[in-house]
């Protein structure tokens, strides 16, 4: 099978640590692989190596020649001055510093790269854009060079569920191979066929099996329980070599000097085996005031209008122990300001609140405001002193560090240094110390790696109070939250059972019934002719057949670009034609789905 891009033996070294050594990975045409590890275990690193923008520092890189790859940073950075058009022109450009390619293709390719990723307005000054359609834009830019390989780096950052189920459904169709980091387990279940885990427990620092994140949740498994027993092994051979030893063998031979090196040897990998598995072991729960009170907070419809828009209004409520709400919706629909009314952080616009006397509230902040980047880790998580109290009871400060998955010489490390997963850990690590009958926790998940999920969801669900939860993930939704709370941004709210019905309502939301008026023949407009039957067919399938063409014109791309037949001028012809043929089509195709679009647009406006 060809290979786009293979490591042999990489490491990569920071200053303090080793990321990962010894690591191997190829990337094959039309490999769709999910990349996943703990937090800091070189992940991004990784993809960076990958991608050609930095060398590994010990091992080899190969790459197919002239590999075209988009990468999309996990944060990535923009000119503000530019318009979305001239960002992805730049991008082209940047790929093409030469000019190979022709104008008008260039013009057809940025062309196609806003109609692809959803941009109406291409003059847009990209400081007016939300985080979810910054997203957009830098996959957009990684698109326009055509690439035969996509890196994506947290790709689902900053995206509502819409923005998701868009990249799903995009990404489930693409040509071109690519390499994901996520941990959205859902998305990682729908757009792979290959997971790669980074862990320093499995041989070689790395675990990849085929099949979906379902099937890699079995194996490795297995796997682990393998590590387990071996583990245990070790631990009685050195057990074994530990009693020889308090024995002091009297004939020092040369036989015994290599069973006492042997014995030290065997110390040293059980050492190391348990030091691995301490460093990615994560275990918290949030610590709870026991309050008995079976009302905690009770709303009686309240609303919130901001900017003139009313986000929720009408709104009952009722808070009790045990109780675990998931607030859901797209983005700017007043999930985060429904939080804040709750909490008692802004006042609602009308309505009441009553809560239970003495209530306590502990928040999770979206935006983690409370974490201060200049502090040291030690101090974010102990201030001044050297333990934490939990539970009432002392914990030393590096016993804490080291639930979170936190390394002891990251306990003196700016909190600002930190990766945005650490953050995440270090933001939660300040909260299950503070006794709770609510928590109100906006967008937890960000950047926390699969394990940690795992647990804050078992945490989450053995805490006895209530809980109003704000996240996309829609596994820990269907497994933690007892309801959804879908809002509409509109002023209407609805009550959804799971996940799925939560899909079900962002891709169709219901439109709100219409009072009926009395016709005024004075007003009446000619309706425009809208979408026949023949027509809605079509434009069904429009998408799918601009994506086949689109495989089309690559593949005449390819054939043209061939060297083999650089010199046979009647094939060269002929795949010319065929490359012209084929341009002509997708550009057909997407004046077509234009005007389809526009028809479809007019009959909406008047329903």
């Amino acid at each position: 099978m060809n290979t786009l891009v293979s490591c042999h033996g990489i490491a990569k070294i920071l200053a303090h640590r080793t990321l990962f050594e010894g690591l191997s990975l190829h990337v094959h045409p039309k490999d769709r692989i999910g990349l996943i590890g703990a937090n800091g275990s070189g992940k991004t690193s990784l993809l960076s190596i990958l991608a050609g923008a930095e060398p590994p520092d010990e091992g080899e890189r190969m790459a197919k020649r002239g590999l075209k790859i988009g990468w999309v940073e996990q944060e990535p950075s923009f000119d503000l001055e530019q318009t979305v058009e001239q960002s992805i022109e730049a991008a082209l450009e940047a790929a093409d510093p030469v000019g190979a390619i022709d104008p008008v293709e260039r013009l057809v390719r940025v062309g196609t790269s806003l109609s692809r990723l959803g941009f109406a307005e291409p003059e847009q000054p990209l400081g007016t854009l939300s985080g979810g359609f910054k997203k957009r834009l830098a996959i957009a830019r990684a698109l326009v060079i055509e690439p035969e390989l996509m890196l994506l780096d947290e790709p689902t950052n900053h995206l509502d569920l819409a923005g998701i189920l868009w990249l799903e459904d995009f990404l489930s169709a693409a040509a071109f191979a690519y390499v994901v980091v996520t941990h959205d387990r859902a998305f990682l279940q729908r757009v792979t066929h290959q997971i790669v885990e980074i862990d320093p427990r499995h041989p070689d620092g790395l675990l990849q099996l085929e099949g979906d994140y379902a099937a890699f949740v079995e194996k490795r498994a297995a796997a682990l329980q393998a590590r387990t027993k071996e583990r245990e092994t070790l631990a009685n051979k050195v057990h074994r070599e530990v009693e020889w030893l308090r024995r002091g063998p009297k004939a020092r031979t040369s036989k015994s000097h290599a069973r006492i090196q042997t014995a030290e040897t065997l110390i040293t990998n059980l050492q190391q085996m348990k030091t691995e598995d301490r460093r990615l072991e994560t275990d918290f729960s949030f610590d709870a005031t026991g309050r008995k009170t079976r009302r905690l907070l009770v709303a009686k419809g309240i609303g919130c209008t901001r900017g003139g828009r009313r986000l929720f209004s009408g709104l009952d409520l009722l808070l009790k122990p045990g109780l675990r709400i998931g607030l859901v919706g797209n983005n700017g629909t007043g999930k985060s300001s429904l939080l804040k009314v709750l909490g008692g952080e802004l006042e609602p616009d009308e309505g009441s609140i009553k809560r239970a006397e003495g209530l306590r509230v502990v928040t999770f902040e979206q935006q983690r405001e409370s974490l201060d980047p200049d502090q040291s880790l030690k101090q974010a998580l102990a201030g001044q002193g050297d333990q934490v109290i939990y539970a009432d009871r002392p914990i030393h400060v590096v016993g804490w560090a080291r639930r979170f998955g936190f390394r002891d010489e990251q306990l003196e490390m700016p909190v600002g240094r930190l990766s945005g997963g650490e953050q995440a850990k270090a933001a939660i690590a300040r909260l299950v110390v503070q006794p709770a009958d609510l928590l109100m926790l906006d967008e937890p998940t960000n950047d926390l790696d699969i394990q940690t999920l795992e647990v804050l969801e078992t945490s989450l669900l053995q805490f006895p109070g209530a809980v109003v939860l704000v996240t996309h993930d829609r596994l820990l939704l269907d497994r933690v939250a007892d309801l959804l709370l879908g809002l509409s941004g509109d002023g209407e709210t609805t009550l959804l059972a799971d996940a799925a019905q939560w899909e079900a309502w962002i891709r169709k939301p219901p439109k709100p019934r219409a009072k009926a008026k009395k016709a005024d023949p004075r007003k009446a407009k000619k309706r425009k002719p809208g979408l026949s039957y023949l027509d809605k067919r079509e434009f069904e399938g429009m998408e799918e057949t601009i994506i086949t063409a689109e495989r089309t014109l690559e593949q005449a791309r390819a054939a043209i670009a061939d060297p083999t037949v650089a010199t046979e001028a009647e094939t060269l012809q002929e795949r010319q034609a065929a490359l012209e043929t084929a341009e002509a089509q997708v550009e057909r195709l997407y004046a077509r789905w234009a005007e389809l679009d526009a028809k479809r647009q007019g009959l909406d406006d008047q329903e």
